[in-house]
C-alpha cells in the first residue's frame, strides 16, 4: 500500500473529522460553561455544530495542502472536485421544504393513508406514521433520495408534537435506514447506485430485480416493527396528518392550485437536471423568482439549513480522493461476503457514495462483488448521519427534537436493528 505525504494528512484529517461527530454532544455541553455570547461560547457552539464539522477540518486540512503543495497544487485540486451533489442538495433542500411542495406531499399520502384506515381499519396516527415511512423514502426512487429525506423529515417533523428521546432515536434511525435503501428501485436516484450504474452497465430492469424489491420489503419491515413496537408512544406524542391539515389551514391561505403545479413543475425540472450543475442552478435562480411572487403561499425559505448541510457535504467531497490509497486495495481484496460486511461498516465512516465510486476504479471486481459493495453501502447507510448524503438533511430538519443535540452513538445503536433487516434482505433474500 503506497501513499504520499498528503494522502497521509487527508486521511488522518478525515478520521479527526469522523471523531468530532461523535463529540458534538460533549461540545455543545463544554459551551454551557462561558457566559452566553462570550467568543468561547459562540466558537463552541461552532465546533457543535454537526453539519459545519467536516467543512471546518477539510478547511484546516486544505490550510497544510497549501503549505506543502502550493497554492497552485491547492487550486488545481479543487478544481478537480466534483461538487454537483452538494450544490443540487442545497437547491432541492429549499424547493421540497417550500408550503406547496409540503402540502401537495401531505395531501397525497393522507389520501392514501385514509383509503388504508377505510379498509383495514387501523389507527389513523399509526397508519399515517407508516404510510409516511414508506412512501416517503420509496419515493426517493423517482424525485431522488434527497427530496424524499427533506419532504419525508418534515412531515415527521409536523407529526411529532412531544418529545421522547428514545421514539425520536428510533423515528430517525428507521428514517435514515429506510431512505438509504428507498432509492434502489432505479438506477438514477440512489447516489452509491448511480456512482456505478453507467460504468458496469446497470440498467432499470438489473437494479429493480437485484436491489429494488428486497428494498421495498425490509422498508415494509422496518417501518411495521417500528410502529408496533411503539405504537403506545407513537399514539401519544404524534397527531394524524389530518389534524396537521387543519391546524395548518387556519392560519394559512390557501395555496391556490397553480402555484402548486408551478412549484411541482419546477421540482420536477430540478430532479430531471440533477446531474447537470448549470442546468439545475439556472432553474434554481428562476424559482427563487417564483417563490418571491408567490411569497403570501410560502414559509421562510429555509436557506440557511440548506447550505449547511451542502457545506457538510462538500467537507466530505473535499477529502474522498486522499482516502483512496486504502480503501481501493482494501476493497480488492475481500472475498463477497466480507466485502458485503466490510461495506457496512466502512459506510458508517465514509459516505457510501464516495465508498461505491472507490470500488468502482477495482477492475478486478467480480459481478457478484459488485452487487455486494453497492448492496453493503446501501444498508449501511443510516447508521451514521455521514453514511449516507441526505442524512445530513433529515438531521437538520429534525435537529430540534433532540435536546442537546443528536449523540450519534444513539444513532447508531438505535440503527442497529433496522439495518440488521436491511441486510438480511439484501444479502439472504
Amino acid at each position: 500500500m503506497t501513499y504520499t505525504t498528503i494522502e497521509l494528512l487527508g486521511t488522518i484529517f478525515f478520521g479527526l473529522a469522523v471523531i468530532h461527530t461523535f463529540m458534538v454532544g460533549r461540545i455543545l455541553q463544554w459551551s454551557h460553561h462561558f457566559p452566553k455570547d462570550s467568543l468561547w461560547s459562540n466558537v463552541l457552539h461552532l465546533l457543535s455544530e454537526i453539519e459545519a464539522v467536516f467543512a471546518i477540518w477539510a478547511s484546516l486540512f486544505m490550510v497544510i495542502y497549501i503549505a506543502l503543495e502550493g497554492w497552485g497544487a491547492a487550486i488545481s485540486y479543487q478544481t478537480s472536485l466534483n461538487f454537483v451533489e452538494p450544490f443540487f442538495i442545497f437547491a432541492i433542500m429549499v424547493v421540497c421544504s417550500t408550503r406547496p411542495i409540503l402540502t401537495a406531499a401531505r395531501q397525497g399520502i393522507l389520501v392514501i393513508s385514509t383509503a388504508i384506515q377505510k379498509v383495514l381499519r387501523t389507527p389513523a396516527v399509526l397508519t399515517d406514521l407508516f404510510v409516511v415511512l414508506v412512501l416517503g423514502p420509496l419515493s426517493g426512487s423517482f424525485i431522488t433520495e434527497p427530496a424524499a429525506m427533506t419532504v419525508t423529515a418534515f412531515m415527521l417533523n409536523s407529526m411529532l408534537q412531544k418529545e421522547s428521546s428514545k421514539l425520536i432515536y428510533a423515528l430517525i434511525a428507521v428514517l435514515f435506514v429506510n431512505v438509504s435503501i428507498g432509492g434502489a428501485l432505479t438506477p438514477f436516484a440512489a447516489p452509491p447506485i448511480l456512482m456505478v450504474a453507467h460504468k458496469w452497465n446497470w440498467d432499470f430492469a438489473f437494479v429493480l430485480t437485484h436491489f429494488g424489491w428486497k428494498s421495498a420489503v425490509a422498508i415494509f419491515i422496518n417501518t411495521a416493527f417500528l410502529v408496533w413496537i411503539f405504537r403506545r408512544e407513537l399514539s401519544q406524542n404524534c397527531i394524524t396528518l389530518r389534524e396537521v391539515e387543519t391546524r395548518l389551514s387556519g392560519s394559512q391561505a390557501q395555496i391556490p392550485g397553480p402555484v402548486t403545479w408551478v412549484h411541482l413543475v419546477f421540482l420536477a425540472a430540478i430532479v430531471v437536471t440533477g446531474h447537470h450543475q448549470n442546468a439545475f442552478l439556472g432553474l434554481f435562480l428562476l424559482f427563487l423568482g417564483v417563490a418571491s411572487v408567490t411569497q403570501r403561499y410560502q414559509d421562510s425559505l429555509r436557506l440557511k439549513e440548506s447550505l449547511l448541510v451542502s457545506m457538510f457535504l462538500g467537507g466530505i467531497i473535499q477529502f474522498g480522493a486522499f482516502q483512496k490509497w486504502w480503501l481501493a486495495p482494501l476493497l480488492g481484496g475481500m472475498s463477497d461476503l466480507l466485502l458485503f460486511k466490510g461495506a457496512v461498516g466502512l459506510t458508517a465512516i465514509t459516505d457510501n457514495a464516495a465508498l461505491t465510486y472507490l470500488g468502482s476504479q477495482v477492475e478486478t471486481l467480480s459481478e457478484s462483488s459488485k452487487y455486494a459493495l453497492v448492496a453493503g453501502a446501501i444498508a449501511g447507510g443510516g447508521l451514521t448521519i455521514i453514511a449516507n448524503a441526505p442524512n445530513a438533511a433529515g438531521y437538520s430538519i429534525l435537529s430540534h427534537k433532540f435536546p442537546g443535540g443528536i449523540k450519534p452513538l444513539n444513532l447508531l445503536i438505535a440503527a442497529l436493528a433496522p439495518t440488521v433487516v436491511a441486510i438480511a434482505c439484501l444479502w439472504l433474500l
